[in-house]
């Protein structure tokens, strides 16, 4: 999946063009869709850069030399919708023949300017559609989301305020001038969060017809594609004073990616401090986040515990008796934390601070310490349904709504510096002290 930035850039009015035998919509939307394929097809970093600095400041050009090359450009196969803001079509990269689904919103005013802009992997032979459900599935989608999350949703009394609202905006009328299935799904998130403050809760719509039932997963596929990520473990190295330095940028499944985080682990387990960078981490499998903890303690510990709806019981949360390769036992760590930390990666981040055993260095985290489970609504909506809830044996709370508060507060981009500043600093003072032994 390729994922163009989100951004507002002013695009000027070009000449509509007609790409493999595809009318392009003589639109603002449709013009700009032009723009972009004649500049992105052309190879020429200079055409790219005078593309970006006249019509999409903020667009990052290595960015977008990156993306044309592992592509090397696309074919417009079909528009699918359109009216004078939106585009939606669907494109071929000319290098491995993927087709992709996107979408391209621009304002209707002179410049237009681009509000979103995006594409998505299409599955071979896969149909697409991309608007909104007719008065009568809308109505039975709406009503599907909000018997699902009165159901499930952890908090009973949440749940129903959150089904209330969302049947008291169908009875409104608030839904009905909605053309796109992903505009619709957009809304139901938004009134959901409104209520709950649940950062979790999401009503998602995939351009792509999904199979009725449940995924039926290829280990063999999963394998493959978290090796191809390295299982989310961006780096691992040594920095100077002997700084252990791991950025993991999610956590995945630890019956596949325990032996690479094993050899991460011990590959850093005789530096004399250790840094533990989550900042661009959105979570993934709590089992993983046990899995990393487990490392840094010498004897079993209580992590945190989950509450479960369904069940009414809670299930605890330990660092494992046993993980293969060498701990990290004694010295210091540090925990990098930003916005953009979330879920499972808050929860190692709350745990370790609670604990003692790390300090965090950074930002206050997203808020998100909710348990999910994914339901599907159709052949596009599913839902995001948070289930359970976790509680810290210490505090005998969570992190929900409120993020993990940073023990040394600065920006993201400073966490590092600072970190490693510590780092060195603490490291100096535990030989010092040696010394003076």
């Amino acid at each position: 999946m390729s994922i163009a930035p989100f951004l507002g850039a002013l695009l000027a009015l070009l000449p509509v063009l007609s790409l493999a035998d595809v009318s392009v919509p003589d639109t603002p939307a449709g013009r700009a869709l032009s723009a972009w394929l004649d500049a992105f097809n052309s190879g020429e970093r200079a055409r790219e850069e005078s593309f970006i600095e006249t019509h999409a400041s903020g667009w990052d050009l290595d960015w977008m030399v990156k993306w044309r090359a592992e592509t090397g450009g696309y074919d417009l196969l079909e528009i699918y919708a359109n009216d004078p803001a939106n585009v939606f079509f669907r494109i071929k990269a000319r290098v491995n023949a993927v087709e992709e689904v996107g979408r391209l919103t621009v304002s209707t005013t002179e410049p237009a300017a681009v509000g979103e802009f995006g594409t998505w992997r299409v599955p071979a032979g896969a149909k697409v559609d991309v608007v909104a459900p007719d008065t009568k599935t809308r109505a039975k989608v709406i009503e599907r989301v909000a018997s699902l999350f009165d159901e499930f949703y952890v908090f009973p009394d949440v749940a129903k305020k959150m089904s209330a609202a969302l049947r008291r905006h169908q009875s409104r009328g608030d839904y009905d001038a909605i053309r796109y299935g992903q505009d619709l799904a957009r809304k139901l998130t938004e009134h959901l969060r409104e209520v709950s403050q649940d950062k979790h809760a999401e009503v998602r719509f995939s351009f792509v017809v999904q199979a009725d039932g449940a995924p039926n997963p290829d280990p063999a596929a999963e394998a493959r594609r978290l090796a191809a990520i390295n299982c989310g473990f961006k780096k691992a190295e040594q920095l100077p004073s002997n700084i252990g330095y791991l950025k993991m940028d999610g956590f995945a499944d630890a019956d596949i990616c325990a032996p690479t985080a094993s050899a991460a682990m011990t590959f850093l387990a005789d530096s004399d401090a250790l840094i533990l960078d989550l900042r661009d981490n959105r979570g993934g499998m709590g089992v993983m986040s046990e899995f990393i903890a487990s490392y840094l303690f010498a004897e079993r510990t209580h992590l945190n515990d989950v509450f479960w709806r369904a069940e009414n019981s809670t299930k605890e949360g330990w660092t494992l008796p046993y993980v293969p390769g060498r701990k990290f036992i004694g010295k210091p760590v540090y925990v990098l934390t930003s916005k953009q930390t979330f879920s499972a990666a808050e929860s190692l981040s709350y745990a370790l601070k609670n604990l003692k055993r790390a300090t965090l260095v950074g930002e206050n985290t997203g808020g998100g310490a909710h348990p999910i489970d994914i339901k599907r609504i159709d052949d596009h909506f599913t839902i995001v349904v948070p289930i359970g809830r976790s509680i810290s044996p210490i505090t005998k709370t969570d992190w929900e709504g409120t993020g993990v508060e940073p023990d040394v507060e600065v920006s993201a981009a400073e966490a590092l510096d600072v970190a490693r500043k510590l780092a060195a600093e603490e490291i100096n003072k535990n030989r010092q002290s040696g010394i003076a032994r």
